[in-house]
């Protein structure tokens, strides 16, 4: 008797504080306001956006970015560099701007970037170089080992991954910097000497898009960052004709989300957010 006496007060205690959706004003794009998010770590942050089209202000193939919902429902203010076209050697022209700009305000920075690479036939190159040093061990001894560095060169995706995580952990300690990997991408045909075929194709090099995702996912682990792995929890599959409702146009851009697929990319992307600390502070 009194656990349901004690389970009734919690549901009373639920329902009085709104924890379940409720609906924002008329005029929102099927967005609803959820009030688990309303006092999350994340709450008067100031956070930074870096990347490609799909993070420009600009706001191409839409009218509402994924960060300006996420900004809405976590209550953060958003700091976006993010440029059209912009491949991952851009990724670290708007980092040094960020510093210029905000200096250490920031307290997170993301960086969605990825999908230009792969397009554009960039090289996947290695993480490390390896040679041999010396170095002590026990006994006050020395020996020849192997040894490897990060390659910090902006001519393959992984070096040029490597020149940015490298500047933000220098200038960037004490702020928390999560990846996002790129979602699914159909054919885009933007003028006739701009059609991007659907991901089912490899890139000019010979290599698919799966192979750029899995380099972001790899970042984690060689620069101690979360990586979000968009491309699989956003659910975007614009190869997929039903998924078209998410997506610009369904005839000539299959790449750029339109608002009901940045929403449905922030909705994701939200949930994951309340597992990580905004700063480290």
């Amino acid at each position: 008797m009194n656990r349901r006496i004690i389970a009734c007060f919690f549901i009373f205690l639920m329902l009085s504080a709104n924890v379940y959706p409720a609906p924002l004003s008329d005029g929102e794009i099927g967005t609803k306001h959820y009030a688990v998010l309303e006092n999350s770590q994340w709450r008067g942050k100031k956070v930074a956006f870096l990347g490609d089209s799909i993070t420009d202000k600009k706001r191409v193939g839409t009218t509402k970015c994924y960060w300006e919902y996420l900004a809405e429902w976590l209550h953060f203010t958003p700091c976006v560099y993010g440029l059209n076209g912009n491949r991952m050697d851009g990724i670290l022209k708007q980092a040094k701007r960020l510093l210029e700009e905000k200096g250490d305000s920031i307290d997170a920075i993301f960086i969605f970037a990825g999908t230009n690479d792969y397009n554009g036939g960039v090289p996947l190159g290695e993480w490390y170089a390896e040679s041999e040093r010396e170095t002590e061990v026990k006994g006050g001894l020395t020996e020849c080992r192997k040894y490897r560095e990060p390659v910090l060169n902006d001519s393959t995706f992984r070096g040029r991954i490597n020149l940015v995580m490298d500047f933000l952990k220098t200038n960037y300690p004490e702020k928390q910097i999560i990846m996002l990997t790129p979602i699914h991408r159909a054919r885009a045909r933007f003028s006739g000497n701009n059609i991007q075929p659907e991901e089912l194709f490899p890139n000019k090099i010979g290599l698919y898009v799966d192979e750029y995702v899995k380099a972001v996912k790899e970042t984690a682990n060689v620069w101690a960052i979360p990586v979000i792995d968009l491309n699989s929890i956003c659910g975007l599959y614009p190869l997929n004709d039903s998924h078209v409702r998410y997506f610009h146009d369904g005839n000539t851009d299959r790449l750029h989300p339109n608002a009901k697929g940045h929403e449905r990319m922030a909705r994701a992307l939200a949930y994951q957010l309340l597992a990580f600390p905004s700063s480290f502070e």
